[in-house]
């Protein structure tokens, strides 16, 4: 669109100012009446839609943008023109200058905005949301991205009508089996999730995690899994906004939780009365924090009594603020507690010392960061995000105490990122500490303490030794089945990780029998296309690749790609996965230049989609780089290799898993150029960099020191190959040992 320059010989097109999932935005100039317009240009009809499809959608656009362009609220933002050009639906709006929440949040580092600017900029959509709803127009999709905040203050809504358009199209991506579209994950209503009819009620619970994420940082449920935020929303009450932000007002925070009400008559009647209470919130004095303890027993019929955390003993809590109850917290939703405690005075005499509450500033200070820490971590910026989480936890120990839950969140953070950035002994450590002191605080079978457990079993298999990794499962897998059930989302999680152990432990079969049973229980529990679904089936896929069963790998793994694509969106990071395990299957089958194909594809869709630095592009060019290698093209091979391994050194780092893969695929191509003693080189530097992070006896390690041995015969070295030789089956046969143990 942006080649023709000029839109139906009068919309010039300048600068493109935004792009999404929709279309477009351009700055434009209307040459008829000389002033700058804003043109959304959405994305052309796909070819596979027929003409009578086409021809109704068609007039379903000229009927939505006709429905906004009636529009006429100072809150709402002006379309002045629409229509089709090319083939493309294009819509001509006012240019606002501006930022939209969502830029406004990225601004300001992820920290809430002010408390003022948060009821005003609530009072403002309330206002043209009232005035919508009375022309009898839901939005559909209110977030922050579609909420702009111009230089003068005013508050505008954008993309009336786009959301069901996107939906008609086929844009969004859609819940399998139950007709949901996704939109935004964050601000789903409950009814938008289930499937049932939606009126001005939804808009008011998305409007409410707007609110909710603009006065504390972080939306309600800001999880990494898009399902866990869609079963958040629908079933899980949100934790009370003061504890995260202690100085927002009462009457605010309980304005909050009722437009976030699960059942759309529990919340307010309509925008207008919505708007009468802000105001008066504006007068309201602040709340005082929320204190939370450790999740009751279900046969507790007090939740104030009973296994409270041991650094509770001796305290009494503050006062609640109005409205809000004891809340139970997701497992690492990345939602901090912010409880405040009080010692009860002690006796005369007693010589008891006196715990201080935290200042609710410091606690609201370092919720913000933690939620920074979260934001990088999304981002793929793991070494940051750590270094972010590390300097948090050790402030929270010193102002909440080692064991107060929200400074285990951190640590727990702490360690996840460790475990991303290639460093699994420490996160192992990190991990194991995390699960103890939270077994101590909050009992062993506390969804906390059972995910750091779980994450201590994943760490172990990072380093090798899984058959400590199965115990950990199988102990945390028991207890969910108890406490849980067979069928309980968490359990099969645990499950589907298992049976990826099992094949680390080569039982493939078993392997092989376990993702199958768990597929065939997501299925039924979740859906035949759900995410977590799919997981599972790609895992099928990964066993029987492993029992050499490739050409019914392939086909699984084109059957998860191709549901993904229509249900996740072909540029989804799962869906690109899938294609790439694919690509893999293609190679093992002796179908290289058909796999070069595929991963040339998915290298230009990645890039665009993902950029070129990103670690999955980089991966994807490694299976590039191999089966270059495969097809006896050494040469472009090696450089291929060796800028991958030089791109993830930089990314990555130098010792970081794929990096040192990067680094062995640029030692096999110099070996099959005959360049052993260069060859050598990379072995051995592969091999010491796995023995010092993985340990001696990893299994990685071990086949690094073959290759090294390798080396050597090929260099005619043929004593010090053997005496290599001889030491890793020494190393190899007391791994099993321990294994066994």
């Amino acid at each position: 669109m942006g080649e023709t320059r000029l839109i139906q010989g009068r919309y010039r097109l300048l600068d493109l100012i935004g792009r999404g999932g929709m279309g477009e935005v351009w700055r434009a100039r209307d040459e008829s009446l000389g002033r700058q317009v804003a043109v959304k240009c959405l994305k052309p009809l796909a070819p596979h839609h027929d003409p009578s499809f086409t021809r109704v959608l068609r007039e379903r656009f000229r009927r939505e943008a006709r429905v906004a362009a009636a529009l006429s609220h100072r809150g709402v933002t002006v379309v002045h023109d629409f229509g089709e050009y090319d083939g493309v639906l294009y819509l001509v709006m006012e240019l606002l200058e501006g930022r939209d929440l969502s830029r406004l949040l990225e601004d300001n580092k992820g920290h809430p905005l002010p408390v003022d600017d948060v009821i005003d900029i609530a009072e403002q959509v309330a206002a043209a949301l009232a005035y919508t709803h009375r022309q009898g127009i839901v939005h559909r999709d209110l977030k922050p991205a579609n909420i702009v905040r111009l230089t003068d203050g005013t508050v505008k809504i954008c993309d009336f009508g786009i959301a069901r358009l996107g939906h008609d199209i086929g844009f969004t991506a859609r819940l399998t089996g139950t007709g949901v579209a996704m939109g935004t994950p964050h601000y789903m209503s409950p009814e938008q999730i289930g499937g049932t009819e939606v009126d001005e009620r939804s808009d008011l619970y998305s409007l409410g995690c707007v609110l909710y994420e603009i006065a504390t940082g972080a939306p309600p449920f800001d999880l990494d899994d898009a399902w866990a935020i869609l079963i958040g929303h629908r079933d899980t009450p949100p934790r009370p906004p003061c504890e995260h932000r202690p100085e927002l007002p009462v009457g605010f925070e309980r304005i909050v939780l009722d437009l976030l009400a699960k059942q759309p008559g529990e919340r307010p009647c309509d925008a207008g009365e919505l708007g009468h209470r802000l105001a008066a919130a504006r007068t309201a004095s602040g709340s005082v924090p929320t204190a939370v303890t450790g999740r009751p027993r279900p046969d507790e019929a007090d939740p104030r009594e009973g296994h409270l955390p041991s650094w509770t003993r001796g305290m009494t809590t503050g006062h609640k603020a109005a409205g809000a109850g004891l809340h139970t917290v997701p497992p690492d939703a990345g939602a901090a507690l912010t409880g405040a405690w009080t010692a009860r005075p002690a006796a005369a005499g007693a010589g008891v010392a006196v715990l201080s509450r935290p200042s609710p500033a410091a606690v609201a200070v370092l919720t913000a960061r933690h939620h920074e820490g979260l934001g990088l971590a999304r981002r793929g910026h793991w070494a940051q995000a750590g270094e972010v989480h590390q300097a948090v936890a050790a402030e929270r120990a010193a102002l909440l105490g080692p064991d107060h839950p929200d400074t285990l969140a951190s640590r727990y953070e702490v360690a996840f990122t460790l475990s991303r950035t290639g460093r699994a002994a420490d996160a192992l450590s990190a991990y194991t500490d995390v699960a103890a002191a939270r077994e101590r605080v909050l009992g062993p079978e506390h969804p906390d303490t059972l995910a750091a457990r779980q994450e201590t079993a994943y760490v172990l298999g990072q380093l090798g030794r899984h058959f400590e990794a199965h115990q950990g499962y199988t102990s945390v897998l028991a207890t969910r089945m108890r406490v849980l059930g067979p069928d309980h989302p968490d359990t099969l999680r645990c499950r589907h990780n298992l049976a990826f152990n099992l094949s680390r432990l080569g039982r493939l079969e078993d392997s092989y029998r376990m993702a199958h049973d768990v597929a065939a229980a997501r299925a039924r529990v979740l859906g035949p296309e759900h995410p977590d679904t799919l997981v599972t089936r790609y895992e099928v896929a990964y066993a029987l690749g492993q029992l050499g069963r490739w050409e019914e790998a392939l086909h699984t793994y084109r059957e998860v790609a191709e549901v993904r694509a229509r249900t996740l969106g072909p540029d989804h990071p799962d869906t690109l996965a899938a294609r790439y395990e694919a690509g893999i299957s293609l190679g093992r089958l002796g179908r290289s230049a058909d796999a070069l194909l595929l991963y040339r594809d998915l290298i230009e869709d990645r890039t665009r989609v993902q950029g070129a630095a990103h670690p999955e592009t980089l991966r994807a060019r490694h299976g590039l780089g191999v089966n270059l290698g495969r097809l006896g093209r050494w040469e472009e091979a090696l450089a291929e290799a060796r800028d991958v391994c030089a791109q993830r050194v930089r990314v990555l780092g130098a010792e970081h898993p794929d990096t040192l893969v990067s680094r062995r695929e640029v030692a096999v191509a110099l070996g099959w150029l005959a360049r052993w003693a260069d060859a050598l080189t990379e072995y051995r530097r592969v091999a010491t960099a796995r023995e010092r992070v993985l340990g001696p006896d990893h299994p990685d390690t071990l086949a690094s020191r073959n290759d090294e041995a390798h080396c050597l015969e090929q260099l005619g070295r043929g004593a010090e190959a053997v005496e290599l030789y001889r030491r890793v089956a020494v190393l190899r046969q007391q791994h099993a040992s321990d294994g066994r143990l």
